[in-house]
């Protein structure tokens, strides 16, 4: 008995969105070790019968602020400018490391219940993010936020290095990169400046670029140039680079990114804080879209899945062609975050990560099943999910995510008393 794991009967669906039916996977020290017929349970510790499921590599949330678990409703019915400015920078600039520490964790149990096996932050205090991230079994990619413009730009740059320092290379399931907020916040010499040193690091950046309309008049305004051109003009593009939204990418800024940039759409926030339709959509089968959530604050859930429906149904619309956003680009687009992040996950092969997700679709929600990734892209919501494995460990078994979630309940309450009777600070900073 040398093997950890058998998952006998399975029907597979894999990265591409192709089914096949009847295979055994094999499981050992946190990677897929063989796939095949008919495999021996005498040389496995653990036997799962998986005939009446499906099995797919887990989700990628390729963009949030899971610290942002917190504020989940506490900045609804407002324009995005009251969004930023009124509401969520002013209590922010009074959260304390453990409120982020807490919010993480109610956010990572809460993407676990929803299949998601790795994820990649943006925020402050990132060291609690990274706690969070080590206790719960999750994989995740964390990006200090660097605000280029603030006083404190060379402490931000310092404790990011430091903290790549720290946990880089240390654990298999942890990467830290560094994380420019904006090319709207950080000067084009902060910007390069922080650039150079992920070069020295040998890591990549996270940043939000093209969030909105204003964004790109005001950079063409200042400058003459779109924010994603002012990002290649200082090398933005020369390193691995998640770029958070995107939604106003125009023509000429498709040249600029690289095979080593990813695009993380998040388009529930869109919608919430009503931000227009952008012009991703146009192009996507040329762009290298993936799927995030943003914050809880702005999207209220953490599901990868939800934001892939309203991905394809928003597209289908905005195109006036229901053939379009198939669902095997749909679920390509969900699937390709794996790429993002170097964790080697996301495809069902030997030597990958077991990062699985067990789906039951033969329930209420789902029934009748003609097509099963019709039943998932369409259908399905965390109950489906039965099972979430990452690095080879069930992380949630029978329905129940592998976290204490009853102390987590009562802290994230302790958390949110002490929040509001603190009150809001004054923002430092201007959306």
């Amino acid at each position: 008995m040398g093997n950890d794991i058998l998952l006998q009967n399975v029907t597979l669906i894999d990265e591409n969105g192709d089914i096949v039916k009847g295979l055994d996977i094999g499981i050992d020290r946190g990677h897929i070790t063989t796939i095949g017929s008919k495999l021996s349970k005498t040389d496995y510790g653990e036997v799962l019968d998986c005939s009446d499921f499906i099995v797919t590599p887990g989700f990628v949330n390729l963009h949030t602020h899971s610290p942002m678990n917190i504020f989940k409703g506490i900045a609804e019915d407002v324009s995005i400018d009251r969004w930023f400015n009124g509401e969520i920078w002013p209590y922010e600039s009074k959260l304390e490391p453990s409120d982020v520490y807490i919010g993480s964790l109610l956010a990572i149990a809460e993407m676990i219940d929803n299949g998601v096996t790795s994820f990649a932050d943006h925020y402050f205090y990132a060291e609690e993010i990274c706690r969070a991230v080590l206790e719960s079994g999750i994989r995740g990619d964390i990006a200090p936020t660097i605000f280029g413009d603030s006083n404190e730009f060379s402490s931000q740059l310092d404790g990011a290095t430091e903290l790549v320092q720290t946990y880089n290379r240390q654990h298999r399931r942890l990467n830290v990169r560094l994380g420019p907020h904006a090319p709207y916040t950080c000067s084009p010499e902060s910007l390069e400046t922080i650039i150079d040193r992920a070069k020295e690091l040998g890591v990549g950046i996270h940043i939000h670029v093209s969030e909105t309309l204003d964004q790109i008049i005001s950079s063409l305004d200042s400058s003459g140039k779109t924010p994603f051109r002012v990002l290649h003009e200082v090398g933005g593009m020369d390193v691995p680079a998640i770029v958070a939204h995107g939604l106003y990418i125009q023509e000429e800024d498709m040249s600029y990114l690289s095979d080593d940039t990813y695009m993380a759409l998040t388009p529930k926030t869109y919608m919430k804080l009503a931000m227009g339709w952008g012009t991703v959509w146009h192009n996507y089968r040329d762009l290298p879209l993936c799927i995030g959530t943003d914050g809880a604050a702005s999207s209220n859930s953490l599901s990868p899945l939800e934001q892939i429906r309203y991905l394809g149904l928003i597209g289908k619309n905005i195109l006036g062609l229901p053939q379009s956003f198939t669902l095997k680009e749909l679920w390509q687009i969900g699937m390709r975050g794996h790429e993002a992040l170097g964790f080697k996950t996301g495809k069902l092969k030997p030597g990958y990560g077991a990062d699985l997700i067990v789906w039951d679709i033969n329930m209420i929600n789902t029934l009748p099943v003609y097509n099963p990734l019709a039943a998932i892209i369409y259908s399905a919501d965390a109950r489906n999910i039965r099972h979430v494995m990452v690095d080879g460990k069930w992380v949630k078994k029978d329905g129940d995510v592998n976290m204490p979630l009853d102390s987590i309940r009562g802290e994230i309450l302790n958390r949110v008393d002490n929040l509001l009777k603190r009150g809001k600070g004054k923002a430092m900073l201007y959306f």
